[in-house]
C-alpha cells in the first residue's frame, strides 16, 4: 500500500509539473493570404515602378531580360511556364507585346491584363525627315508608328503610377492603404526628379541631340529638347540619309552621338568621326528608373553645353 501511495504521488507530481510548464506557441497556418502577389511585366523599368507601389506585397518578374531588346525579344519557354503563377500581366505597349500577348494570355487565361499606360496620348515615333531631304510627295518621310517609350517621361510615369495603384487595389484590397502610401512616396520622388532634371538642363543653350535609336521623344517633349534620330523604323539610314544627318549635326554644332547598349554603334561611330565628336551610351531600359533618368539628364546637359 505504501508503494502504491508513492507511485500515485509521483504521478500527480508529474501532471502538476507538465501543467505548469510554458506551452509552445501555436503557429498560425499560412494559408497564402499574406503571400505577395505575383506580377509579370514586360520591361525592367516597369518592374521598378510596380515594386515601388506594391512594396513587400508584390513579387515582380520582367519578361525582357537585361541586355535584350523589347522590340525583338522572344520569351524563353520557362518564362512562359512561369506565367501560370502570375495574377496579372502589366503591359506598356512595347513592340514585343504585339507578337506575344495572345500567347501570354493563352498561357494563363485567368491572369488579368493591365495596361499601365492607359490614358496616355502617344506621340509619333519620329518624323522621317532630315534637313536637306525632299518632303513633298515622298511617302517615305511620313510619320512612323506611335512611340512606346512613355516611361522616359516623369510626367507620364505619375499617370502610370495611378494605373498601377488602381490595379493592385483590385488584386489585393486588404493592402490599399500601404499601396497608397507607397505611391505618395514615389510621386514625391518623381517631383524631386523633375525639378532636378530641369535644373540640370537649365544652362543648356543647345536643345537638339543626336541619338541612334529614337527612345527619348517623351523626355525631349517634357524638357523642350529635340532628338535627331539616326535609325528610321528600326532600319539603318541610307547613304543619302546618313549624309543629311551628318550635315544636320554639323549645323547644330553637335559633338555627341547617343547610342544604346546592346545596339551596334557602327553608324553612330561613323557620324561621331565626321563631326569630330564621340559616342555616349544611354539606356532607356535600366531597372532603377529614377536614378537612370537623372543620369541621362546629366549626359544630355554635358552634350548640350
Amino acid at each position: 500500500m505504501k508503494f502504491n501511495r508513492v507511485l500515485l504521488t509521483l504521478a500527480l507530481l508529474t501532471v502538476f509539473i507538465i501543467s505548469c510548464a510554458p506551452q509552445a506557441a501555436t503557429l498560425p497556418v499560412d494559408d497564402g493570404a499574406n503571400a505577395p502577389i505575383n506580377i509579370t511585366v514586360s520591361i525592367l523599368p516597369q518592374k521598378y515602378l510596380v515594386e515601388r507601389v506594391g512594396g513587400s506585397h508584390v513579387k515582380v518578374n520582367a519578361m525582357v531580360v537585361e541586355g535584350a531588346s523589347p522590340h525583338t525579344y522572344e520569351p524563353k519557354p520557362e518564362q512562359m511556364r512561369e506565367l501560370a503563377n502570375s495574377a496579372a500581366y502589366f503591359i506598356i505597349g512595347v513592340e514585343y507585346e504585339n507578337t506575344w500577348l495572345d500567347r501570354i494570355q493563352d498561357a494563363n487565361p485567368d491572369m488579368q491584363i493591365v495596361d499601365m499606360s492607359e490614358g496616355i496620348e502617344r506621340i509619333p515615333m519620329v518624323e522621317h525627315h532630315h534637313e536637306g531631304e525632299e518632303q513633298e510627295g515622298d511617302e517615305e518621310h511620313e510619320e512612323s508608328g506611335l512611340d512606346p517609350h512613355v516611361w522616359t517621361s516623369p510626367r507620364l510615369v505619375k499617370l502610370m503610377a495611378n494605373n498601377i495603384l488602381a490595379a493592385l487595389v483590385k488584386l489585393d484590397p486588404d493592402h490599399q492603404i500601404d499601396f497608397e502610401q507607397n505611391m505618395q512616396v514615389l510621386n514625391a520622388d518623381i517631383d524631386q526628379l523633375d525639378e532636378s532634371i530641369k535644373s540640370t538642363l537649365e544652362g543648356s543653350t543647345d536643345r537638339s541631340f543626336i541619338v541612334f535609336h529614337p527612345a527619348w521623344g517623351y523626355f525631349a517633349q517634357d524638357y523642350n529638347l529635340r532628338q535627331i534620330p539616326i535609325e528610321v523604323e528600326g532600319q539603318e539610314p541610307s547613304p543619302q540619309e546618313l549624309v543629311n544627318i551628318i550635315n544636320e549635326a554639323k549645323a547644330e554644332h553637335s559633338k555627341v552621338v547617343f547610342a544604346q547598349p546592346g545596339i551596334s554603334t557602327k553608324t553612330a561611330d561613323t557620324i561621331a568621326q565626321e563631326i569630330n565628336g564621340e559616342v555616349v551610351l544611354i539606356n532607356p531600359l535600366e531597372e532603377n528608373w529614377l536614378e537612370n533618368l537623372q543620369k541621362v539628364a546629366e549626359a544630355f546637359a554635358s552634350a548640350l553645353k
